[in-house]
């Protein structure tokens, strides 16, 4: 029996044994030839295809040669030379600023949007087709017991004639959500809790209505919300029982349009246009229509952050967006022929 000072340390990688010189073989060592690899939380060898995820397992793959021990050490690679770094030094780092774009004219034409239909939606309309229309009022007019004030925030349900004596307290705007925030358009009161937003008491007085047919506004108010990404501004209209064929989405690089029409309200319909913070991208932008809202996903065309949706559109800016060359035309006409 070989002497244990006589064993020589095998440094061939993945062995670890020590050797008697006088009894090794061409097979006595089984070792790895390559390097270790660790790359995405695998460990292994690029000698052979065997990995894993675990250290200890590593450790313990077995070599995939055979060979003899060997007592000379393997050359270790060279270290990167590490400069003395002076630490009163003061290095300038300067961010890449990229040249901002150039905002497109609001003029620019609009483009209808194809919408995606959602088999939510799908299903709805199928349902509304079956579905008679519920009536508030009878043919005489008369006003069903049991009928809500239709102004939000109010909740009076009419008992009688002697219900229109009372007074209405009610939120003349629209329920917005936007970051965990719930609260009225019209006032600031601002909640996180549900209930509480429900409890809000109105902020105006007025006369109660049974009946939305009764006013004279065609339109509809609906929530809408919007969040961005960093390469992404998706806006959200929340509607249900909207025709998604008579109802239109169109944009330009700096302009959103949004109509939702409703049958089930004789028409109506509600309007979202808005001249847009920043620019977006209209060949990448896309629209999605669901049973309970429709969700207009715009493509940013520069990288940054919206403080805001945008602006409304005035009567004055779309009807010049509609009809451009308005001015030109004015000032043709003023031109006198016979001074030419």
């Amino acid at each position: 029996m070989s002497n244990e000072k006589s064993l020589l340390q095998c440094y061939n990688r993945g062995c670890g044994q020590k050797f008697d010189p006088e009894k090794n073989n061409k097979d006595s060592c089984r070792h790895h030839p390559g390097e270790p690899v660790f790359h995405d939380a695998y460990k292994g060898w690029n000698c052979c295809n065997k990995k894993c995820t675990d250290f200890t397992e590593f450790l313990n793959i077995k070599g995939c040669t055979l060979s003899k021990h060997s007592n000379i050490k393997p050359v270790e690679p060279e270290k990167p030379v590490v400069k003395d770094i002076d630490v009163n030094e003061v290095i300038e780092v300067k961010p890449i600023v990229q040249a901002a774009l150039e905002r497109p004219s609001f003029n620019t034409p609009l483009v209808i949007m194809k919408a995606q239909v959602a088999p939510s939606l799908q299903q709805q309309l199928k349902t509304l087709e079956n579905k008679q229309e519920v009536k508030i009022t009878n043919l005489s007019g008369e006003i069903a017991i049991g009928t809500i004030c239709k102004n939000g925030g109010c909740g009076k349900t009419y008992e009688g004639p002697q219900t229109n004596d009372t007074i209405c307290t009610y939120h003349p705007g629209v329920p917005i959500f936007h970051e965990g925030l719930k609260f009225w358009s019209c006032c600031t009161k601002r909640t996180t809790d549900f209930n509480a937003f429900l409890n809000q008491i109105g902020c105006e007085t007025g006369t109660h209505i049974w009946n939305k047919e009764a006013t004279d506004d065609a339109s509809v108010q609906c929530r809408w919300d919007f969040h961005q990404t960093g390469s992404h501004v998706v806006v959200s209209i929340y509607a249900k029982e909207y025709c998604p064929k008579e109802s239109i989405v169109k944009i330009n690089p700096v302009r959103m349009y949004a109509k939702l029409v409703f049958p089930q309200q004789s028409n109506a319909s509600f309007l979202l246009d808005t001249e847009l913070k920043g620019i977006i991208n209209v060949e990448a932008s896309q629209v999605t229509m669901y049973g309970t809202k429709v969700e207009i996903k715009m493509k940013k065309a520069e990288a940054g952050s919206w403080s805001k949706l945008g602006t409304p559109v005035t009567a004055e800016q779309a009807q010049q967006a509609a009809n451009p060359v308005g001015k030109i035309t004015c000032a043709v006409d003023a031109v006198d022929l016979d001074d030419l």
